[in-house]
């Protein structure tokens, strides 16, 4: 089962290693990652999917709260929330098929980033399923690179404030 964390950490070098050391120690695997500041300079929120069952999820939760810098742990397990993956995607596109391409980032409401002779490097975002449709729907063409960010979450209706 896929459950997402949302942990606020302090804002401090080495914080991330410590974290996915820990999941490395403990064998437990990370699906995705995304860090980033919060709206207070000194908070980042590290929003992490983790594949595992409730009792591994709850060890997990656990061994994260023994780390010093760790301020607050959320599981959105069973909440209503908004999910967005960013990502950059190269698609090769000789000018014959430019007219077809550009219907299917019309389609997933995507954007042209760059152009060129040979490509054209489209920014995608949305929930996981829209991001790996587009990527299916793209290697007719000819996928070159995908860089992705990773899943960023947050409740629609937070059970309590956050």
């Amino acid at each position: 089962m896929r459950r997402t964390l949302s942990v606020l950490v302090q804002n401090q070098p080495g914080v991330l290693a410590h974290v996915a050391g820990m999941f490395a120690a403990r064998g437990f695997n990370i699906d995705s990652l995304a860090v980033g500041r919060t709206e207070d300079p000194d908070l980042s929120r590290m929003t992490i999917v983790v594949l595992g069952d409730d009792a591994t999820i709850e060890q997990v939760r656990k061994q994260l709260g023994k780390i010093i810098p760790v301020v607050k742990i959320y599981d959105f397990t069973g909440e209503n929330l908004v999910q967005r993956d960013l990502m950059l995607i190269r698609v090769a596109a000789p000018p014959e098929k430019r007219p077809e391409i550009q219907s299917l980032i019309d389609m997933f409401r995507a954007k042209v980033v760059d152009i060129g002779p040979k490509f054209i490097m489209v920014e995608v975002t949305g929930p996981e399923q829209k991001i790996e449709a587009f990527i299916d729907m793209c290697r007719p063409y000819g996928v070159k690179d995908v860089v992705r960010t990773g899943m960023i979450a947050i409740p629609r209706h937070p059970k309590s404030s956050r």
